[in-house]
Protein backbone atom coordinates (compact mmCIF):
# COMPACT_ATOMS: atom_id res chain seq x y z
CA UNK A 1 0.00 0.00 0.00
CA UNK A 2 1.22 3.68 -0.88
CA UNK A 3 1.09 6.17 1.75
CA UNK A 4 -0.01 9.38 0.25
CA UNK A 5 0.81 12.79 1.51
CA UNK A 6 -1.73 15.49 1.34
CA UNK A 7 -1.90 18.16 0.04
CA UNK A 8 -1.33 16.10 -3.02
CA UNK A 9 0.47 17.86 -6.28
CA UNK A 10 -0.97 17.51 -9.69
CA UNK A 11 3.10 15.13 -10.66
CA UNK A 12 1.58 12.90 -7.67
CA UNK A 13 -1.60 12.16 -8.38
CA UNK A 14 -0.41 11.81 -12.21
CA UNK A 15 1.67 8.88 -11.10
CA UNK A 16 -1.02 6.37 -9.04
CA UNK A 17 -2.39 3.89 -11.59
CA UNK A 18 -5.64 2.21 -11.61
CA UNK A 19 -5.76 -0.20 -9.27
CA UNK A 20 -3.65 0.85 -6.55
CA UNK A 21 -4.13 0.32 -3.26
CA UNK A 22 -3.15 3.64 -1.22
CA UNK A 23 -3.45 5.80 2.26
CA UNK A 24 -3.61 9.08 2.66
CA UNK A 25 -1.89 11.11 5.57
CA UNK A 26 -2.64 14.59 6.33
CA UNK A 27 -5.12 17.65 5.71
CA UNK A 28 -8.76 15.80 4.38
CA UNK A 29 -12.19 17.95 3.62
CA UNK A 30 -15.48 15.84 4.16
CA UNK A 31 -18.25 17.57 1.24
CA UNK A 32 -21.36 15.86 -0.41
CA UNK A 33 -24.27 17.51 -2.00
CA UNK A 34 -24.79 20.62 -0.07
CA UNK A 35 -21.11 21.70 -0.03
CA UNK A 36 -20.83 21.16 -3.74
CA UNK A 37 -24.37 23.56 -4.25
CA UNK A 38 -23.02 26.01 -1.77
CA UNK A 39 -19.31 26.75 -2.96
CA UNK A 40 -20.48 26.67 -6.39
CA UNK A 41 -23.40 29.61 -6.02
CA UNK A 42 -20.58 31.34 -3.56
CA UNK A 43 -18.55 31.47 -6.85
CA UNK A 44 -21.26 32.75 -8.67
CA UNK A 45 -22.54 35.10 -6.29
CA UNK A 46 -18.52 36.53 -6.29
CA UNK A 47 -18.99 35.60 -2.52
CA UNK A 48 -15.74 33.88 -0.33
CA UNK A 49 -15.21 30.36 -0.73
CA UNK A 50 -13.21 28.39 2.64
CA UNK A 51 -9.58 28.80 0.45
CA UNK A 52 -9.23 24.68 2.24
CA UNK A 53 -10.88 23.40 -1.00
CA UNK A 54 -8.07 24.50 -3.25
CA UNK A 55 -6.42 21.26 -4.39
CA UNK A 56 -8.22 19.19 -1.40
CA UNK A 57 -8.61 15.65 -1.05
CA UNK A 58 -12.14 15.28 -0.52
CA UNK A 59 -14.00 12.45 1.19
CA UNK A 60 -17.71 12.56 0.22
CA UNK A 61 -18.77 11.72 3.56
CA UNK A 62 -21.54 12.72 6.17
CA UNK A 63 -19.07 11.98 9.29
CA UNK A 64 -20.90 11.26 12.79
CA UNK A 65 -19.27 13.87 15.41
CA UNK A 66 -19.37 14.41 18.94
CA UNK A 67 -18.68 17.33 20.59
CA UNK A 68 -16.97 17.19 24.57
CA UNK A 69 -17.62 19.37 27.12
CA UNK A 70 -14.64 21.67 25.90
CA UNK A 71 -16.05 22.15 23.03
CA UNK A 72 -13.12 19.45 21.04
CA UNK A 73 -14.85 17.85 18.36
CA UNK A 74 -13.97 14.19 17.30
CA UNK A 75 -15.38 11.68 14.77
CA UNK A 76 -17.54 8.75 15.64
CA UNK A 77 -18.06 7.00 12.35
CA UNK A 78 -17.34 8.16 8.73
CA UNK A 79 -18.25 5.81 5.94
CA UNK A 80 -18.22 6.87 2.46
CA UNK A 81 -20.93 8.51 0.71
CA UNK A 82 -22.44 7.34 -2.88
CA UNK A 83 -20.67 9.32 -5.18
CA UNK A 84 -22.86 9.54 -7.92
CA UNK A 85 -25.42 11.81 -5.58
CA UNK A 86 -22.57 14.67 -6.32
CA UNK A 87 -22.05 13.49 -10.53
CA UNK A 88 -23.89 16.50 -11.70
CA UNK A 89 -21.64 19.05 -9.88
CA UNK A 90 -18.72 17.27 -9.99
CA UNK A 91 -17.10 18.05 -12.64
CA UNK A 92 -17.61 21.67 -11.99
CA UNK A 93 -16.36 21.64 -8.38
CA UNK A 94 -13.55 19.80 -9.71
CA UNK A 95 -12.19 22.43 -12.61
CA UNK A 96 -12.79 25.46 -10.45
CA UNK A 97 -10.84 24.07 -7.15
CA UNK A 98 -8.62 21.93 -8.78
CA UNK A 99 -9.37 19.09 -6.35
CA UNK A 100 -6.79 16.74 -6.26
CA UNK A 101 -8.67 13.58 -5.32
CA UNK A 102 -12.14 11.86 -4.12
CA UNK A 103 -12.93 9.82 -1.59
CA UNK A 104 -16.51 7.81 -1.96
CA UNK A 105 -17.99 4.65 -2.96
CA UNK A 106 -19.63 3.45 -6.09
CA UNK A 107 -17.76 5.93 -8.72
CA UNK A 108 -18.87 8.29 -10.63
CA UNK A 109 -19.55 9.40 -14.28
CA UNK A 110 -18.14 9.66 -17.88
CA UNK A 111 -18.30 13.79 -17.31
CA UNK A 112 -16.60 13.65 -13.94
CA UNK A 113 -13.83 11.25 -15.40
CA UNK A 114 -12.91 13.44 -17.90
CA UNK A 115 -12.65 16.68 -15.16
CA UNK A 116 -10.42 14.35 -13.45
CA UNK A 117 -8.48 14.00 -16.53
CA UNK A 118 -8.56 17.45 -17.30
CA UNK A 119 -7.07 18.61 -13.54
CA UNK A 120 -4.59 15.92 -12.26
CA UNK A 121 -7.59 14.81 -9.83
CA UNK A 122 -8.06 10.54 -9.20
CA UNK A 123 -11.20 8.89 -7.25
CA UNK A 124 -10.31 7.11 -4.28
CA UNK A 125 -13.29 3.74 -3.57
CA UNK A 126 -13.65 3.35 -0.33
CA UNK A 127 -15.44 0.25 1.45
CA UNK A 128 -19.04 1.16 2.47
CA UNK A 129 -19.59 -0.23 5.88
CA UNK A 130 -16.31 0.78 7.03
CA UNK A 131 -17.30 3.78 9.19
CA UNK A 132 -15.55 3.20 11.84
CA UNK A 133 -12.19 2.09 10.66
CA UNK A 134 -12.12 5.31 8.17
CA UNK A 135 -13.20 7.35 11.33
CA UNK A 136 -9.96 5.76 12.87
CA UNK A 137 -7.57 7.43 9.83
CA UNK A 138 -10.12 11.05 10.61
CA UNK A 139 -7.11 11.46 13.85
CA UNK A 140 -8.08 15.15 14.31
CA UNK A 141 -10.57 17.76 13.49
CA UNK A 142 -8.63 20.79 12.90
CA UNK A 143 -11.75 22.66 11.54
CA UNK A 144 -15.26 23.58 10.12
CA UNK A 145 -17.38 25.63 7.77
CA UNK A 146 -21.14 25.81 7.04
CA UNK A 147 -22.17 24.10 10.55
CA UNK A 148 -25.75 25.62 9.38
CA UNK A 149 -25.76 23.05 6.79
CA UNK A 150 -25.85 20.56 9.56
CA UNK A 151 -23.45 17.75 11.33
CA UNK A 152 -23.36 15.29 8.06
CA UNK A 153 -23.46 18.40 5.41
CA UNK A 154 -20.87 20.83 6.94
CA UNK A 155 -17.20 20.83 5.49
CA UNK A 156 -15.32 19.38 8.28
CA UNK A 157 -11.59 19.80 8.44
CA UNK A 158 -9.58 16.53 9.56
CA UNK A 159 -5.70 15.59 9.90
CA UNK A 160 -5.76 12.62 8.59
CA UNK A 161 -3.23 9.70 9.64
CA UNK A 162 -3.05 6.44 6.84
CA UNK A 163 -6.77 7.03 6.20
CA UNK A 164 -7.03 3.66 3.95
CA UNK A 165 -7.06 1.12 2.30
CA UNK A 166 -8.60 3.17 -0.52
CA UNK A 167 -8.13 2.24 -3.99
CA UNK A 168 -7.60 4.07 -7.31
CA UNK A 169 -10.66 3.28 -9.46
CA UNK A 170 -10.83 5.97 -11.24
CA UNK A 171 -7.44 7.22 -12.60
CA UNK A 172 -6.07 11.02 -14.33
CA UNK A 173 -6.48 9.40 -17.44
CA UNK A 174 -9.77 8.93 -16.97
CA UNK A 175 -9.66 5.38 -16.97
CA UNK A 176 -12.37 3.48 -14.50
CA UNK A 177 -12.42 -0.03 -12.93
CA UNK A 178 -15.98 0.85 -12.79
CA UNK A 179 -15.96 1.04 -16.51
CA UNK A 180 -14.23 -2.33 -17.17
CA UNK A 181 -16.35 -4.09 -14.67
CA UNK A 182 -19.59 -2.96 -16.78
CA UNK A 183 -17.63 -4.00 -20.02
CA UNK A 184 -16.45 -7.52 -18.71
CA UNK A 185 -20.48 -7.97 -17.42
CA UNK A 186 -21.49 -6.86 -21.11
CA UNK A 187 -18.80 -9.22 -23.09
CA UNK A 188 -20.41 -12.25 -20.20
CA UNK A 189 -23.65 -11.62 -20.91
CA UNK A 190 -23.27 -11.77 -24.95
CA UNK A 191 -21.80 -15.41 -24.34
CA UNK A 192 -24.86 -16.67 -22.79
Amino acid sequence: MKTLYSPLDEKSVRSLKLGDIVSITGPVYTGRDEVHIRALEYLDEGKEVPQCLKEAVLYHCGPIMVEDKEGKWSVVAAGPTTSARMNTLEPRFIREFKIRAIIGKGGMSREVAEAMKEVGCVYLAATGGAAVSYAEGLSRVTGRDWADLGMPEALWHFETRSLGPLVVAIDSEGNSLYDKVREKVAENLSKQ
